[in-house]
């Protein structure tokens, strides 16, 4: 059994008061998927409406009520996105930086910092992570500029972990970027990215859209802002200089032995040390021309609502490049964008929180495919209102990655509630399969949807057979090695679980497996297994989201799930459950490898590694059993479950999300795929 800092269990446990087979499936079990994937056979689903005949079809009845509760009146549902404090800090900074502070708003953005912070006095990225030192500093920094003096108890003890951990020299280049606005660190010791990129062809080996679509977002701004090195003077009693554990230097990073002296961390270093000459002369002759290219995207980008790209770094530092250029607070651009910022927020009586980004189109597919699962009929009302929803979502025009491939019609969804200019393969692969069946008004409108959201999924393959998020062949690697990308995310390479994502999608549509996407995409998908088995998690943590996601593309395109790498995937799974019967994995594991599939059990990783498990065909299995008891035993009597830990992720390592709408869909969608499958065996 593999070593692990969390309790793994291979024990076997009975599974009463539900009807299921008790005994592990012969070798060639694999149960026929019905065209129609999310629905119960009419017949069953008749002998099930109004009565509650087991603990099963009681907590799947419990679950689908809630939803049905939480539907909002347009026909979408929308749940909090919550990812960690740097986000509101921020916008504490924003508010100071254009002179626009209300104290009303501060004071609540203030109280939740406080409630936020940990008996040890620091900050986290996620649920029960380590002290974050950059994320401690941004919350310091923002309840100094909120009115809280150095000696509050609070600061006090942020400020012992900040200095033990380096202080602010040791602090990521956003964390210097705000300091940086305020006076409080040098311009001069921020990483460069100079505005002049913004004139390289798209055709050059390097250029804005080698950039991944959020970091782009977020960077042509902030390089308007880092060429202006704007300063808004503080009063003393905001300052925190007394973060530096010593005086810093001009440039405050150097070369490194990390990688070796001749690394490729090393050769960028030492051309950022060139670019910082370039950047202070006074002759710089494109300035001016790239400065008014960078204009003029930012303001094409900006959607009608204000947003721009969704995200609030790419909004907020929106925000601040149009300051910089002479807008101000009240020009239309501006005021729009501080609205829709406004739009993310999430406040009571006593905080207020801004989030990072919002989901309603994403909770909203995953929902449907969830409560199709449970049993609720394609021609439900609330199915087809939310349906058409969405396909008022669809994306109409033709956004970044046009870039790259310029024939391609428009044509998917994205995440928000409005992104045109950047759609995603992931919300678009889901929604995709959640409307599917669902019997709207104009049948011909849906389908013509579907078509164009098929092709424009399928014409976002990358050259090496996988599928990113939002962008194509997305994938220079050596632009994470420069020292502005101390996140690691200036890309967005294809990977598995978004490859599985589009597979499933394939299938679902009568791809056949020798469809040629779908021969490149099994390759890719075999190339990216883990010595161990399972796949790698991108966008959840982790490796059982990616594992899930892999394994219900393989089984929808119809691949052999008795074939031994898939049954290797299956193993590893089965010997990572809990003693309690669940599933869970910590945040860490993307840090730490002998982490993997560790953790305590959390109902959306349960319901990822039941998921995968039903995708392989071991649907009547004792794990499959153990881990379905786990879920009605954690059940709240109002059909939730609880919940703390992060299982989304947006930066692995750096930027965790807890989506809260998780641990509620996913185990309702896995209930009822379990109930669905096993009536359809019960009937064969």
């Amino acid at each position: 059994m593999k070593s692990c800092k969390y309790p793994i269990s291979y024990a076997l446990t009975s599974f009463n008061n539900i009807a299921v087979a008790q005994s592990e499936p012969s070798a060639g079990f694999s149960p026929k998927v019905p065209a129609k994937i999310h629905r119960l056979p009419s017949t069953i689903w008749k002998k099930m409406e109004g009565k509650v005949e087991n603990p099963l079809d009681k907590a799947i009845g419990m679950t689908r009520d809630f939803f049905f509760r939480e539907q909002l009146p347009d026909g979408y549902w929308w749940a909090e996105l919550e990812s960690n404090v740097t986000i509101t800090a921020e916008y504490i900074m924003l508010f100071h930086f254009l002179g626009l502070v209300d104290k009303t708003k501060e004071r609540k953005m203030a109280n939740y910092l406080l409630r936020q912070q940990t008996e040890a006095g620091y900050w986290t990225v996620w649920h029960n992570g380590p002290g974050d030192l950059s994320t401690t500093i941004e919350a310091y920094f923002a309840l100094k500029l909120a009115g809280y003096p150095a000696e509050h108890a609070a600061l006090a003890k942020a400020r012992d972990f900040i200095l033990s951990s380096g202080g602010i020299l040791k602090s990521r280049v956003f964390t210097k970027i705000f300091l940086a606005l305020f006076g409080e660190f040098s311009w001069l010791g921020v990483p460069s990215m100079p505005i002049e990129l913004m004139l390289l062809p798209d055709w050059a080996y390097l250029n804005m859209y080698e950039f991944s679509s959020w970091a782009r977002a977020t960077i042509i701004p902030l390089s308007v802002v880092m060429s202006n090195r704007p300063v808004r003077k503080l009063p003393p009693h905001a300052r925190v200089q007394e973060l530096f554990v010593r005086p810093p230097r001009p440039i405050d990073y150097s070369f490194t032995k990390e990688d070796g002296i001749f690394s490729l961390k090393n050769f960028f270093i030492g051309l950022d040390h060139l670019l910082k000459v370039y950047e202070s002369s006074p002759i710089r002759p494109f300035k001016k021309h790239a400065t008014d290219l960078a204009e003029k995207w930012i303001l094409e980008h900006e959607e009608k609502t204000g947003d721009w790209g969704g995200i609030q770094p790419a909004m907020l530092n929106a925000i601040l490049a149009l300051h910089c250029l002479g807008y101000d607070n009240q020009h239309p651009a501006v005021a729009k964008g501080l609205e829709a910022l406004a739009n993310f927020c999430i406040e009571d009586d006593e905080t207020l929180m801004l989030q990072s980004c919002v989901s309603p189109v994403w909770d909203t597919a995953l929902i449907i495919v969830a409560m199709q699962e449970a049993g609720v009929p394609e021609e439900h009302p609330s199915l087809i209102k939310a349906a058409q929803w969405l396909l008022d979502r669809e994306v109409r025009i033709k956004g970044d990655w046009k870039i790259k491939s310029p024939d391609l019609e428009p044509g998917g969804w994205a995440f928000e509630f409005l992104n045109d200019w950047y759609p995603d393969v992931d919300d678009s692969g889901f929604v995709m399969l959640a409307i599917k069946d669902i019997k709207v008004k104009n049948s011909k409108a849906k389908e013509d949807a579907i078509r164009r959201g098929i092709a424009w999924c399928l014409g976002m393959q990358s050259e090496n057979g996988g599928w990113a998020a939002f962008d194509k062949d997305n994938n220079k690697h050596f632009l994470n090695k420069i020292p502005f990308a101390d996140l690691e995310a200036l890309i967005d390479p294809p990977t598995s679980d978004l490859t599985g994502r589009m597979l499933e999608l394939m299938g679902n549509f009568g791809y056949p497996i020798d469809h040629p996407r779908a021969v490149a995409a099994l390759e890719f998908i075999r190339k990216e297994q883990e010595p161990e088995g399972p796949w790698f998690g991108r966008w959840g943590v982790n490796y059982f989201y990616g594992t899930w996601s892999v394994l219900s593309g393989l089984q929808a395109i119809g691949d052999d799930m008795n074939k031994p790498y898939i049954r290797k995937a299956v193993e590893w799974i089965k010997s990572h459950q809990n003693l309690d019967g669940g599933w869970g994995e910590v945040c860490e594991s993307y840090l730490d490898r002998s982490l993997m599939g560790c953790g305590p059990s959390t109902a959306s990783q349960t319901s990822w590694a039941l998921m995968a498990l039903m995708a392989s065909g071991d649907t009547g299995c004792t794990a499959v059993e153990r881990g379905i008891h786990y879920l009605l035993d954690t059940q709240n009597p109002d059909g939730t479950w609880d919940e703390d830990a992060f299982t989304g992720t947006g930066f692995p390592k750096y930027f965790m999300i807890k989506y809260h709408v998780y641990r509620n869909c996913f185990p309702l969608t896995a209930l009822g795929r379990y109930r669905r499958l096993m009536a359809l065996k019960a009937d064969s």
